[in-house]
């Protein structure tokens, strides 16, 4: 990201046309690496007695699996059918852990924004799957197609968001044109890795078509690595439905990837337990997994789990929480056990922008952070459990990001970082730092320079007008949106894009199944 440069009070150091210059520092947030050891939460044998606990349910107990298809795929790789009920042995799960790819290269649209899913990395999603949206100027709303546009506009903006998200839903687009749509908007406003909802085959396959002809691969490049993506959430506890089964089904044969979420709440849909939430967490995640292998060995497929509890006293989903971050160390812990990338998430039950929506989110991330998750979804804007998505949380949460991407990078410890010549026998004793020579050939890029915080001390904020965070992300936000800057299109490639839409519009576009 390029980013403002600043002087020490944070008013931007304009040139005389009143532009702001690029800033002198270089940083990479496009591809990172997680800087911190993993934490476990439970001793090796708990984990271990998790990991069988979750085989036992999928041998004995089993899982509801709604697709005749996908039973049909269970059966005839020896796995035991009843009725709707698929019962797996281990022996079925294991041979498809062992094919399952431990890294993924996936395909942006441009070569520089490309990610590897593997346990090591770090990639950033920003809030996802949300049906309203809210900024501080047009308040709560349901979200539309102007909103998912301007939430390109921002996650594009911003580097340390590497994969394009479900965003908010446009909900004035017919739902049998939706797809069109967010996948258009996606390819022409975004280079980012994109993602594709697991609606039933036809939607997918349209997706697929745009997505391929718009990049200009072949079917077989295509097929090769992933150039779009899916969450697949299970309906907790031990049901895989019809949309979900077949969406891993599509995405197997067609060499693109699924992450595989079961989302279970302690106390709702699993065990009221850290422990026994996982471990239905897990099992389920399995199951899933096993399905995408038997369909095509090899197929790019992530763990991941989106585990966290339920305010008893209300029933409503709460994140951030001490069993959430818990939650996460746990998930690390079996997925490190199977050894697949994986995913996690933050997130926030806040109503609005404010303390609790911070410490949630923080709380969340730092916990995906510490389990050493792969994909970190919801990492920002995030609001109500993911009724909505915030403009304005957007942007503070991404000056937190944009941090953690800083801690990626580590620190150095040469002789010129040292500074002995340079800076400390320069300085006599209550001397200060400001003019040696260490310092004046790195105040230009040393630290971090923030796009939303304020370090002016309280005269001068108060000067200034005394404008929040929140006031100021709205100032950044709008900055954004209004540029209207788009990646480099190409005219052939879009009016071909355009021209398919219309065409697959006037035939009556692709009704999601269920």
């Amino acid at each position: 990201m390029k980013q403002t440069a600043r002087t020490r009070s944070g008013r931007r150091r304009g040139r005389a046309d009143g532009a702001a210059p690029e800033s002198l520092r270089k940083v990479n947030y496009r591809q990172l690496r997680n800087p911190f050891p993993a934490m476990a939460v439970f001793s090796e044998d708990q984990a271990e007695d998790m990991h069988q606990s979750a085989l036992y349910i999928l041998e004995d107990l089993g899982m509801r699996v709604l697709l005749p298809e996908a039973r049909a795929i269970f059966a005839q790789s020896g796995a035991r059918v009843d009725g709707e009920m698929v019962f797996v042995g281990r022996d079925i799960v294991a041979a498809a852990l062992a094919s399952a790819p431990k890294s993924i290269p996936c395909r942006a649209g441009a070569r520089d924004r490309d990610v590897v899913m593997e346990l090591g990395n770090l990639v950033f999603q920003a809030g996802a799957g949300a049906p309203h949206a809210t900024d501080l100027v047009r308040g709560r709303r349901p979200g539309s197609a102007s909103d998912y546009i301007e939430y390109l506009q921002l996650t594009q903006h911003f580097d340390v968001f590497h994969m394009i998200s479900p965003q908010v839903e446009p909900q004035d687009v017919p739902t049998h044109l939706r797809h069109y749509f967010t996948t258009e908007a996606q390819l022409t406003w975004s280079d980012k890795f994109p993602f594709t909802f697991a609606r039933g085959t036809p939607q997918v396959m349209d997706c697929f078509e745009m997505i391929r002809n718009y990049r200009g691969v072949s079917d077989d490049a295509f097929r090769a690595h992933p150039h779009t993506y899916t969450i697949i959430n299970t309906n907790s506890p031990r049901t895989l439905d019809i949309p979900m089964a077949q969406g891993l089904i599509d995405f197997a044969r067609h060499g693109q990837m699924s992450i595989v979420t079961p989302f279970t709440l302690m106390g709702a849909m699993a065990p009221i337990t850290v422990a026994g939430a996982v471990t239905l967490s897990h099992a389920e995640a399995l199951l899933a997994i096993t399905l995408t292998q038997l369909v095509q060995p090899g197929a790019p497929v992530c763990y991941g789990t989106f585990t966290s509890n339920v305010d008893m006293k209300s029933g409503a989903p709460a994140f951030g929480t001490p069993s959430h971050f818990q939650a996460s160390l746990a998930a690390g812990q079996m997925a490190r056990k199977i050894g697949l990338p994986w995913r996690s998430a933050a997130g926030s039950a806040s109503n609005i922008n404010d303390v609790q929506a911070a410490n949630e989110n923080q709380m969340g991330l730092w916990g995906c952070l510490m389990a050493g998750a792969t994909v970190v979804i919801h990492a920002a804007g995030w609001l109500e459990g993911g009724l909505s998505v915030s403009y304005e949380k957007l942007i503070t949460d991404a000056e937190v990001l944009n941090m953690i991407a800083e801690l990626c990078a580590g620190a150095e410890a040469g002789p010129e970082d040292i500074g002995y010549d340079t800076a400390i026998g320069e300085v006599a004793p209550q001397g200060h730092f400001f003019a040696a020579s260490q310092t004046m050939a790195r105040y230009n890029t040393q630290f971090y320079e923030p796009i939303v915080h304020d370090y002016a001390n309280f005269g001068t904020w108060s000067e200034r007008g005394a404008r929040d965070a929140n006031t100021r992300a709205t100032d950044v936000w709008q900055d954004i949106v209004a540029r209207k800057a788009q990646p480099g299109l190409d005219r052939d490639r879009l009016a071909a894009l355009q021209s398919y839409t219309a065409k697959r519009t006037a035939e009556g576009g692709a009704p999601p199944e269920s």
